[in-house]
């Protein structure tokens, strides 16, 4: 009799293969807009350049004149200790004084005023503090000595020109000694000229801007006469008439062009490398290297674009 096998067990069909997991689409590459790039650079310029303006002529600018303030007063101090400080156009050994070169001591008690008066009145010099007009003579000379000062920038010493009431002191301390002086008047742009002086008589004319902040509508001016003796003056090589426009009242510096050409090509180039790095960095890297270097050079191009405006603003 023939046994049968049992049949072979029936085999399990086999376990589908595992579905793949999805995989993340690659990010398609950015397009290269050429556009945001030159709007980055224009903003990073702008954004410095307006920073700088208002810098500049605030708070910056008002930490500039503090600090010249102090350097001028401690030379003008040493000058005077020493007998070497200058009594006319020239230093003790013949040579025309340097732009800013401190040559007076400026007091108002009225209006709590003490200032380094600087040689000459361009706008870089009226920067740190009051010039002296080069062409007419050292206050307590013979004649009439201007001395211009900023009305609302850089320090602002002038501000409160106006309010000098008549017949208040002043005090200028020069390397011939102190002149004392005493305000006659205030003028305004079509008053009448204060009367001609005689051979030994002095006044002293401070210079002023008028009008709103930093929008110049006029020149102030205030006239002093000389009531200490006069003191010798020596020979000028500069006659009187003989300056630049820059020199004049409201006039502007022109050949600061150049100081905001160069300066302006180095922003830009912070600009287009602020602009590349920001790309290979990231933000924050970026800004954290390239802010300093943009607001230092803006503070740079404004500063040297604010020698191109008037003197007394």
């Amino acid at each position: 009799m023939t046994v049968l096998s049992p049949p072979p067990p029936a085999q399990a069909p086999p376990a589908p293969a595992p579905e793949p997991e999805p995989q993340p689409r690659a990010a398609a590459p950015r397009a290269e807009r050429p556009g945001f790039a030159f709007a980055g650079v224009a903003l990073c310029l702008l954004s410095a350049l307006l920073l700088g303006f208002a810098a500049n002529l605030t708070l910056v600018g008002h930490l500039q004149h503090s600090r010249d303030q102090q350097t001028a007063y401690d030379e003008f101090r040493r000058q005077l200790a020493l007998g070497v400080a200058p009594v006319g156009q020239q230093t003790y050994d013949g040579k025309m004084l340097a732009p800013g070169a401190p040559v007076a001591l400026l007091r108002i008690p009225a209006l709590g005023i003490r200032q380094v008066v600087g040689e000459g009145t361009t706008s870089g010099v009226l920067m740190s503090g009051p010039g002296h007009r080069r062409d007419t003579p050292l206050p307590g000379q013979a004649g009439t000595s201007v001395i211009m000062g900023r009305q609302w920038g850089y320090g602002s010493p002038f501000n409160h020109l106006h309010e000098l009431p008549v017949g208040s002191d002043i005090r200028v301390t020069t390397g011939q000694g102190t002149a004392d002086y005493k305000v006659t008047g205030i003028r305004r742009e079509g008053d009448p000229l204060p009367a001609v002086l005689t051979a030994n008589q002095g006044r002293l004319t401070l210079i002023t801007a008028e009008g709103g902040p930093y929008t110049p509508s006029g020149t102030l001016r205030v006239d002093a006469e000389l009531t200490s003796p006069v003191q010798p003056a020596p020979p000028r090589p500069l006659g009187l008439g003989w300056i630049s426009g820059s020199e004049q009242a409201m006039g502007s510096e022109g050949a600061a062009w150049l100081s905001v050409f160069l300066w302006s090509q180095a922003l830009l180039l912070a600009a287009l490398l602020t602009v590349a790095a920001y790309r290979v960095w990231g933000r924050w890297q970026t800004w954290i290297v390239s802010v300093p270097v943009l607001a230092a050079l803006g503070l740079a191009v404004s500063g040297a674009a604010t020698r191109l405006l008037p003197n007394l603003l």
